[in-house]
């Protein structure tokens, strides 16, 4: 069943939506798309839909109860305040997963949405908004649904991780890590690649896949490396930390254990340990916390200290 009201039921729940443009690594577009559609869901769950109509493109799009198409936001509005009025009390919690800024003046946005109706059972959703800029301003276009392949619980189970994707690196004086994370198809998965460089050679390197178990309702992932080593992790979520306890096989057929913690910092860094570390029994020094960075905040930042 189309519902109605999926064009104004955008929002914004991940970590990304409190840091600033300025101090971010995510693209001014990105994060301007991400404001937008934010203040877009807080009109539609106050019952402005006034407020609600002005986020819509003139040559915006919205399908009306009936299967109509209201077009701009003068036509938008008075569909929006009826539906509103029929539909009080009406709250929308949503996610987007996915921002792609196409131009200067077209992006695209994917997310997932969650209707809560007071008496009745919560309502999912998987959707893809259109938008356009219009005075330096970004707009909806047209917003659809999609069939989803996967359960949306776990896609916003996974969204949790969402401020991972991405090109992260760490320098110490003796090594380099680079770590890059990416949605897997129809966000299954977070497929991630690493790289341990010391010197100028890569010392390790290898692949790591996040999913969420619904069964134990878990985030866990698996780990493979170049020395054919294998790993399995459990991770488990206090704030902004994320601590996994990794239990592993190390190519030499050594058991080995250890608890890595990471810390969200903003969207360009977060912290990384690993404590508790073992293999066969014998305890292995701490690695001591170490500051990742985004890639291209990095490059930002090395473009200003020149």
């Amino acid at each position: 069943m189309v519902r109605i009201a999926i064009g104004m039921i955008i929002s914004i729940i991940l970590l990304v939506s409190a840091v600033s443009a300025e101090n971010s690594g995510i693209s001014q577009d990105e994060m301007a798309i991400r404001k937008a559609v934010e203040s877009y869901v807080n009109a539609y769950n106050g019952a402005d839909a006034s407020a609600a109509a002005s986020h819509w493109s003139k040559d915006g799009s919205y399908l009306t109860q009936s299967g109509d198409h209201a077009r701009g936001p003068e036509e938008i509005q008075p569909v929006l305040k009826k539906f509103l009025g029929d539909n009080m009390g009406m709250q929308v919690r949503a996610a987007l997963i996915d921002v792609q800024v196409h131009s200067a003046a077209e992006a695209a946005a994917k997310g997932f949405a969650v209707f809560k109706r007071p008496g009745e059972e919560d309502e999912e959703v998987l959707f893809t908004a259109a938008l356009v800029k219009e005075d330096a301003a970004w707009k909806l276009l047209k917003v659809e649904e999609e069939e989803s392949s996967v359960p949306l619980t776990t896609i916003a189970q996974l969204g949790e991780l969402e401020w991972l994707i991405g090109d992260w690196v760490d320098q110490e004086d003796d090594a380099r890590v680079e770590t890059t994370f990416r949605w897997s198809k129809d966000y299954a998965f977070i497929n991630g690649t690493f790289r341990v460089i010391v010197g100028d050679r890569v010392d390790l390197e290898g692949t790591q896949v996040i999913g969420w178990d619904p069964t134990a309702k878990r985030i866990r992932s698996w780990i493979f490396d170049n020395k054919a080593g294998f790993g399995e992790g459990e991770w488990s979520r206090a704030g902004n930390t994320w601590t996994v306890k990794v239990k592993s096989t190390l190519g030499t057929g050594q058991k080995a254990s250890s608890i890595n913690i990471y810390t969200y910092v903003d969207a360009n860094s977060f912290n990384w340990q690993s404590v508790s570390r073992e293999v066969d029994g014998e305890l292995l020094p701490d690695i001591d916390q170490v500051s990742v960075v985004r890639k291209t905040a990095e490059n930002a930042h090395a473009r200003t200290a020149k």
